[in-house]
């Protein structure tokens, strides 16, 4: 018995960034929520951890990122698989209180690896993509051994009717492989078997940019699938690093002062915004520049 060509198409199918993002070039920023119920540093106001997330929000989408990732990066130190319900239910609030001010792609990381809570969440606020540490393979990471669950992931998915996208990090930060670090087979290896929509390379930890090299050898691995930048763009080295990937995932860098625990300076956004729109429209990118709009 064969398979229908149709379902083969459907199911291997590159990621449509312009589809997605209306940009080739999307800019992704990310807001770090405050410590959440359970986290070790919850500071008991709900409250609080809306508000902040509304604001970071606010600011990212007025200074034109395409994007948007919602992680609970306050909560370390983490879980490496399942979280708490509590957790779960938290961020499922926060989105549907974002979603309610930007009209703009959403994505959900859930640290430090639960992506079936991810997609989840995905799935009932009707976001579009989500972040996955490690979707496949093994790394030893500070939560211990983190090990890549993309049968169980991919086969969740299909039993929610979802056609939310998987961004999966390769050879993650803060991270060590248990093999040989071959960058061309872990692109390959995630796309190929563990059937990432797109990948996502960082440096070694947050801040932290991966080099230019890299991102030319996992570009061509990865044969068409997107490749992002998953740390430490900045308007100074944006321009550098997007010669070389599909799109930017930031945060460090467009906060106040560049310090992680700060909250999202909208000046900062709008500077990083506009020198990568300046590195793309000097190639002739026609449709980099896309209308972000902010719901009253």
């Amino acid at each position: 018995m064969t398979i229908g060509c149709g379902l083969c198409v459907a199911f291997f199918k590159d990621v449509d960034l312009y589809q997605l993002f209306k940009t080739q070039k999307p800019i992704i920023g990310v807001v770090h929520l405050l410590p959440l119920p359970t986290s070790p540093r919850w500071g008991g106001s709900l409250k609080a951890v809306i508000d902040r997330a509304e604001q970071e929000a606010t600011a990212l989408a007025s200074g034109g990122v395409n994007g948007i990732i919602v992680e609970n990066f306050f909560d370390a130190p983490f879980p490496k698989n399942q979280v708490d319900p509590a957790v779960v239910s938290a961020m499922t609030v926060v989105v549907q209180r974002i979603q309610n001010l930007v009209t703009l792609p959403i994505g959900i990381n859930v640290l430090r690896n639960d992506a079936k809570s991810a997609m989840a969440i995905a799935s009932c606020v009707r976001a579009q993509f989500i972040r996955v540490n490690v979707l496949s393979g093994a790394m030893a990471t500070d939560q211990g051994l983190i090990e890549g669950e993309a049968h169980h992931l991919l086969r969740y998915r299909r039993e929610l009717g979802s056609d939310i996208k998987i961004f999966a990090d390769v050879l993650v930060k803060h991270a060590r492989p248990l093999s040989s670090p071959n960058l061309t087979v872990a692109v390959q290896d995630t796309i190929e078997r563990g059937l990432a929509d797109a990948v996502i390379l960082s440096g070694w930890a947050t801040g932290s940019p991966p080099n230019l090299e890299d991102l030319e050898l996992a570009s061509q691995a990865a044969a068409g699938t997107p490749v992002f930048i998953g740390s430490g763009a900045s308007w100074e080295n944006i321009a550098t690093l997007m010669q070389a990937a599909d799109g930017a995932i930031v945060s460090s860098s467009l906060k106040r002062q560049g310090r992680r625990e700060q909250p999202i300076d909208p000046i900062r956004v709008s500077q990083f915004v506009d020198a990568a729109r300046r590195s793309w429209n000097s190639k002739g990118d026609s449709k980099s520049v896309s209308s972000i709009s902010i719901q009253s």
